[in-house]
């Protein structure tokens, strides 16, 4: 298994309050910027979708590329992110 970023470290670390989109590990100012586009401008937005889509990793790879074509290690990022956010605050 990889490790984790700093970033993704910090973002589990915490509540998610409003941090931006971009403070999702795996998604940087351009997919940011195309997520924000699509009305997905916080973080707690994308783990809204995250969680309609059940926590499912290939519903939620797929529905990241689809969005902001985000490319695989950027759509396991940001999986990894949110399925350990919600392990620790859920």
């Amino acid at each position: 298994m990889s490790s984790t970023s700093q970033k993704h470290k910090d973002f589990v670390a915490e509540p998610m309050a409003e941090k931006k989109v971009t403070a999702l590990a795996g998604i940087g100012d351009a997919l940011g910027r195309r997520l924000e586009e699509r009305g997905f401008d916080k973080a707690y937005v994308v783990l809204g979708q995250f969680l309609v889509l059940k926590k499912d990793e290939e519903l939620f790879r797929d529905w990241l590329k689809d969005t902001c074509s985000a490319n695989s290690k950027q759509q396991g990022d940001c999986y990894g992110c949110l399925r350990e956010w919600c392990d620790s605050f859920l």
